[in-house]
């Protein structure tokens, strides 16, 4: 299956990645989506193979970080008469969606999975790209204050009032002299 047929639609997979708890991750619900299926049939699949999941694979978001969550993005609350989720949503880090290709089957999980894969490798190449940058400014800054601190240091010298003589106990005389 070709991945640019897959109608993944916008936000892309790089928008839908989170950072939860210092990790990378995606939410169930936008994993269904992507791969086409129910939320609750992703999770059931995920549960049917618990062992494959260990918490650094996959956790449950706090309420704590779902409330944080819910001032980024519009989500439903819990126990809202309306519908929504009335359970706490579970996180996948890159390795717990690396691991969901082997419990959905498919092409368009294989698909979807490589696409994932892809999204994951383009943010961690945007972040060490950011750290080097990050570190070319601080080199370079270093580099121009010690440079520009000698420039400064004339400024400031030539900015400072002059200093006076002190002045002579016999002053001469002001005025011109006559020689006759």
């Amino acid at each position: 299956m070709n991945v640019a047929a897959l109608s993944i639609g916008s936000p892309t997979v790089e928008d839908r990645i989170l950072t939860l708890r210092g990790r990378k991750v995606l939410l169930d619900a936008e994993l269904a989506r992507l791969y086409g299926v129910p939320t609750k049939v992703l999770l059931q699949a995920v549960k049917r193979n618990r062992a494959r999941f260990p918490p650094d694979f996959m956790f449950q978001v706090t309420n704590q970080e779902l409330m944080a969550l819910r001032s980024h993005f519009v989500t439903s609350k819990a126990g809202d008469s309306r519908g929504g989720r009335r359970y706490l949503p579970y996180a996948f880090t890159q390795e717990g969606v690396a691991m969901l290709s082997s419990v959905l089957r498919g092409p368009r999980a294989v698909a979807v999975n490589v696409e994932i894969m892809r999204a994951f490798v383009r943010l961690r190449r945007l972040a060490m790209s950011v750290d080097e940058l990050a570190k070319k400014v601080e080199a370079l800054e270093k580099k121009y204050d010690e440079e520009f601190g000698v420039v400064f240091a004339a400024i400031r010298e030539l900015m400072a009032p002059p200093e006076l003589p002190e002045e002579p106990t016999q002053g001469r005389k002001i005025g011109f002299l006559r020689t006759d």
